[in-house]
């Protein structure tokens, strides 16, 4: 877990800017209740899986004030790359060439997602993903990391399969797979603000599993 003397260091080192602006915000508190904490529920979808030479497409999220999702945060950015999109890419994300070049810079994008979660804890499934491509654009546009509280729905997941001893398959641990669990509503994938939905719809399915009536601490769901 991140520590705030953490993002206290690194606000001292970042340039004048959006990740300075967003290191100025504390952390919640880990011990808060998981229900007075805001978040931010996150997806990318990239051109692959390795930041180091892949690419951010596309943005999607939505903010949670405690228990609740407020559809009118939700935002979608497609980001403008300087390359052809791989077809195996667009195959999976429908995004296109065309799409792409009508977008916005990534630094426009990034900037205005760190305003929004400036104080927030961010929630996506499978998070390290989220996380790899979000440090790797702030080191390349402000020369610093990124740092984050993070909640990954897909651990959780698999935390509560081992814990109740429930046999699973790799494919049982996918976004829309553990929405069908919990029966929530399904969207189409590869969509960033669709499976930013999903991913909070989610969470809020899973937190309230494990709420025993006397309210959960926001370090049990914390990576």
């Amino acid at each position: 877990m991140v520590r705030d003397w953490q993002r206290r260091w690194l606000a001292r080192r970042a340039p004048p800017g959006a990740l300075r602006d967003y290191l100025a915000h504390p952390f919640p508190r880990p011990r808060s209740d998981y229900r007075e904490v805001d978040y931010l529920a996150l997806d990318l979808e990239t051109t692959g899986l390795d930041p180091r030479h892949d690419l951010i497409l596309s943005v999607g999220y939505v903010t949670l004030h405690g228990m609740s999702i407020d559809l009118s945060t939700a935002q979608h950015r497609v980001v403008r790359i300087d390359r052809s999109i791989p077809e195996s890419s667009a195959i999976i994300h429908q995004i296109t060439d065309d799409q792409s070049a009508r977008g916005e810079e990534l630094g426009e994008v990034l900037s205005e997602l760190l305003g929004v979660l400036a104080g927030k804890v961010l929630i996506a499934h499978h998070a390290t993903i989220e996380e790899r491509f979000l440090a790797t654009a702030c080191r390349q546009l402000w020369h610093c990391g990124l740092p984050l509280r993070v909640i990954d729905t897909q651990a959780l997941a698999l935390q509560t399969f081992e814990r109740r001893q429930i046999p699973f398959k790799v494919s049982d641990l996918r976004l829309h797979s553990l929405g069908h669990r919990y029966n929530l509503p399904r969207y189409g994938a590869h969509n960033a603000l669709s499976d930013a939905l999903a991913a909070a719809e989610l969470f809020l399915a899973q937190a309230a599993h494990r709420n025993d009536g006397r309210g959960v601490r926001l370090a049990e769901f914390l990576c």
